[in-house]
């Protein structure tokens, strides 16, 4: 028992209570609250707790300015056990971003970016010569363990004069490393319609929600036919906030017509987490609070939905054996004005908290702004 510690009286989404012990690391029982046995009690009364929260989008490595932050400021410290950067690296520097992430508590896990230099330079694809495809499949042999995908920026600023052209070689290299790809979309060209039919079922379209004009809604605010197709093949809609990729107003178009997010993450780094308008997961997360989805369907798109998508569904549910990796907060009854990129303002009545996690069976409090 000396090397068990219990968290007593959390709640889960349900609203039960319970006990949650932690032995060497791994969840070792959850009972009726009150009646767990330890060396060390923590009394979490009134908190939520769920699996650890998963951001699959953000961006981790510091040395690439200014898309980059420090693994646990964006991880352990925002309630989120495990994150994936989002292409920060391409072959030229994969490596250091993972035997960086060894000296840190957050699990890390990455998609390669398809240019070479990743974030070196923000218009990575403008030039062909710096995607090199067989730097790609060393890259994804090497790292197996840790790369999970494939990330292609496909927005105007990036590809350049290439156009679609970066997409359809990433396609290749997704077929060829049979790993899936991740794919920002912004400013067109490309199109968004050109973008969408050369997605297939469990590849990752991010920053689904946001407000410029090569979005996913024709100019009366109906879902685009492309965008029913993608959804009806299977293609991931993840969140991707960011800076300039949320836009309040296309996020309550996305409500009203049922068009239905898999992830939420931030695409956060260190600007926008000290200055917004993201801030921390917790702070999107209470932005699809305000906009109506349930405590259930927010939790579950940052747990069981990005565990389920990574093909590890350990980090997405609280087991007995499992590796305890696990976030505990708060639903706060307090007033709150949230910002989009756009600027756009919304007062919300309610925000999430994150008040501690446990990751890698270590128990580690946290404070956020949201």
């Amino acid at each position: 028992m000396d090397n068990r510690f219990v968290l007593r009286n959390v709640k889960r989404i349900s609203e039960e209570e319970i006990d949650l012990v932690i032995e060497y690391g791994k969840i070792y029982q959850i009972t009726t609250a009150g009646h767990g046995q330890g060396q060390q009690i923590y009394d979490m009364s009134g908190t939520y707790i769920s699996s650890g929260w998963i951001d699959l989008h953000v961006h981790a490595f510091p040395e690439f300015e200014p898309y980059g932050d420090q693994i646990d400021a964006i991880g352990v410290a925002q309630g989120v056990t495990t994150i994936v950067d989002a292409g920060s690296c391409g072959a030229d520097r994969i490596a250091d971003l993972i035997t960086t992430s060894l000296s840190y508590k957050t699990n890390l896990f990455a998609f390669l970016n398809i240019s070479q230099i990743g974030l070196k330079r923000v218009n990575e694809l403008s030039n062909k010569d710096w995607i090199n495809e067989k730097k790609v499949k060393e890259a994804v042999t090497t790292h197996r363990d840790k790369i999970v995908g494939l990330k292609a920026r496909i927005s105007k600023s990036v590809v350049g004069e290439n156009g679609i052209e970066p997409l359809q070689v990433a396609r290749q290299f997704s077929k060829e490393t049979k790993l899936p790809l991740m794919v920002h979309i912004g400013s067109g060209p490309p199109a968004i319609t050109d973008i969408l039919p050369l997605l297939q079922e469990h590849d990752i379209l991010t920053h689904y929600l946001n407000g410029k004009a090569n979005n996913l809604f024709d100019e009366q605010g109906y879902p685009l036919p492309e965008v029913m197709d993608a959804i009806e093949r299977g293609v991931h809609f993840d969140v991707g906030h960011g800076s300039a990729s949320f836009s309040f107003p296309v996020a309550e178009l996305g409500k009203k017509h049922d068009i239905p997010f898999q992830t939420i993450s931030t695409d956060i780094y260190k600007n926008n987490r000290l200055h917004g308008p993201v801030y921390s997961l917790a702070n999107v997360l209470s932005k699809f609070l305000y906009l109506g989805y349930s405590l259930e369907e927010i939790i579950d798109a940052v747990t069981v939905q990005a565990a389920r998508w990574l093909n590890k569904p350990e980090l997405g549910r609280m087991k007995v054996g499992d590796t305890a990796n696990l976030t505990l907060f708060n639903v706060e009854d307090k007033a709150i004005t949230l910002i989009d990129s756009e600027g756009n303002e919304r007062q919300a009545s309610k925000s999430i908290m994150p008040k501690g996690v446990v990751v890698n069976g270590e128990f580690l409090t946290c404070e956020v702004r949201t």
